[in-house]
């Protein structure tokens, strides 16, 4: 039986300047790579004897990549029995998420643990939750709500009571607890440290089958074209889940890891059962600052005093440096252990303020550990509220940006004139600016912050437009030649694995996505309208994501029912 299959198609765009366009790919199917890109007839010289498979009218790309996403923990915490309530999947207001509420009194086991994803308070308009709002809606079960940042989570006192506390704990570095003046929780947590303490004992309780639930969470990036993506939020205790995933037949996903900064055992090398091709510890994740969504991300400017932001419980600020998660001297401290083993360096930061510090440390220990001028390729993650002269210094240090056009997409007719003057609402995600500083850009959706879905992402980064159809800063518009480039090759070229992923190129991996039609004669506004994604290739493997569920289901749950409890986003 022969190992050798060319796939033709009405296109195939390789993102591959050598030859952009083509109309077949050859594939050894024994080692997943390419063989050869060009006319049929090319490819048949190139793989003779080889199956053919037409796939009609469909296009097919480099599969899209998700440089800054949290696949395990997103599937945990969106996915059934966790109930995720953002107002992009069914939940607009917070009368929406209250009705969703006692339907789930109603229907769950007494006294069962609950857990909700994605409480949005701008957007749903509702001030900050404390235990004393969420016993009225739970008054006799363990209840959690995160909020859609994932910088907040708020609980019931049968939550605390389950977490065993009298009086909330000691504030953990980087994070802390919400108290009332007697010292007891008042059921809010903020940042990593303090949501984990929270978080995994309930969801412990609440979630029987992780890996099941994270493999939901990888179909729905499969269907949205995603065929490489990584855990910015990687802990130790997920590998187990990660290789299970990645044994499957039918896994539709590779992953770059980037260990949290705060685990002991951050800088050890990954020691993985699964091909390094499948499972790769990359770098090192840290945050700067917290979420512009919740009034803390370090800005230099303040919200709009609207009824908005009032009523959403948010200073008016600026914040400024007093938002930062770590001071200098903590920052300094990680960057100067992990830099030394050569890890690549992730920074979570939205504000301006925080992104100049940031900076700041990077400039120092890029000179005092010898690595300013070579290729580090340290990211920024995020950068919404980063100021218009800050690009051409990112780039100046060789540091990579991931944008996230989800911040505009879903927000952006709030930021601008809502929450921020239109000065600074309106270019939320400068686009244009960080093409034109000449950086290596990638976008993402930081799921489960948003839904994996490139092609919105593609769509408002080349119109500027927001789920709403309303435009704000049309000159922060980029072409679709970088817009593809951002969830393709610079995408793989910030994971650095452009030798392997992100264009359609012999000897790579033969990982596609096929679409229903070309997006270059697509009316961009109608992009996601007019181009849906029919099905994702890895490694020259057609994926089943039925079938990869099903074959996930059939696994046992009880080794796998640890995951439940670890991990942060953003």
């Amino acid at each position: 039986m022969t190992s050798t299959v060319i796939i033709s198609a009405s296109a195939v765009i390789t993102m591959d300047p050598a030859l952009p366009r083509a109309k077949a790919v050859a594939l050894d199917t024994d080692s997943g790579t390419i063989i050869s890109v060009g006319s049929l007839a090319d490819c048949r010289t190139a793989a003779p004897g080889a199956d053919e498979k037409d796939l009609g009218d469909s296009v097919v790309m480099p599969g899209f990549i998700e440089a800054h996403s949290h696949p395990f923990l997103s599937g945990i915490v969106t996915q059934s029995p966790t109930y995720w309530i953002a107002p992009y999947v069914g939940y607009p207001t917070w009368d929406d998420v209250t009705k969703l509420f006692a339907k789930v009194q109603d229907e769950q086991p007494p006294g069962a643990t609950v857990l909700f994803n994605g409480l949005d308070r701008l957007l749903q308009q509702v001030q900050e939750p404390d235990n004393v709002l969420l016993d009225r809606y739970f008054p006799d079960r363990p209840a959690a709500v995160f909020d859609n940042s994932g910088h907040e989570v708020y609980f019931n006192s049968a939550a605390i009571a389950l977490l065993g506390w009298t009086v909330a704990p000691p504030d953990p570095a980087g994070a802390r607890y919400g108290r009332n003046p007697d010292g007891t929780s008042n059921g809010r947590a903020y940042e990593t440290a303090a949501l984990l303490a929270v978080a995994g004992p309930l969801m412990k309780s609440a979630i029987p089958h992780p890996l099941y639930s994270a493999a939901q969470w990888y179909t729905l990036m499969a269907k949205g074209g995603i065929t490489t993506t990584t855990d910015m939020s990687y802990s130790t205790p997920y590998l187990v889940g990660y290789e299970a995933l990645a044994a499957v037949p039918d896994c539709p996903l590779r992953i770059s890891l980037y260990h949290m900064s705060t685990e002991n055992d951050a800088d050890k090398p990954l020691d993985c059962r699964a091909p390094d091709t499948m499972i790769r510890k990359q770098g090192i994740k840290l945050w700067a600052d917290g979420s512009p969504w919740v009034g803390t991300a370090a800005l230099s400017y303040p919200y709009v005093d609207s009824v908005t932001v009032r009523n959403a419980g948010i200073p008016l600020g600026p914040a400024g440096e007093s938002a930062m998660n770590y001071s200098r001297e903590q920052l300094d401290q990680a960057l100067d252990r992990f830099t030394p083993q050569g890890w690549q360096m992730a920074f979570h930061v939205n504000g301006d303020v925080g992104l100049d510090v940031v900076l700041d440390a990077y400039q120092r220990a890029l000179s005092v550990h010898d690595v300013a001028g070579t290729d580090h390729r340290w990211r920024v993650e995020h950068l919404g509220g980063a100021r218009a002269d800050q690009f051409a210094r990112v780039a100046s240090l060789g540091v990579f940006a991931s944008l996230g056009p989800f911040q505009f997409i879903y927000w952006g007719d709030l930021l601008d004139g809502e929450l921020f003057s239109h000065e600074i609402g309106a270019q939320w995600m400068r686009f244009r600016d960080a093409v034109d500083a000449g950086l290596c850009v990638s976008f993402h959706n930081d799921g489960s912050v948003s839904p994996p879905v490139p092609l919105l992402n593609i769509q408002a980064a080349v119109t500027r437009m927001t789920l709403s159809g309303r435009v704000h800063g049309p000159e922060q518009a980029i072409g679709l030649d970088a817009a593809f480039a951002a969830q393709t090759i610079d995408a793989a070229r910030t994971l650095h694995r452009e030798h392997e992923i992100g264009s359609i190129t012999p000897g790579k991996l033969a990982d596609f996505v096929e679409l229903s039609a070309d997006p270059w004669s697509a009316d961009p506004a109608r992009l996601v309208d007019t181009v849906t994604v029919n099905r994702t290739w890895r490694g020259g493997r057609r994926i089943d994501p039925d079938a990869f569920l099903a074959e996930v289901r059939a696994i046992d749950p009880t080794e796998h029912q640890h995951l439940a409890q670890h991990g942060q986003h953003c």
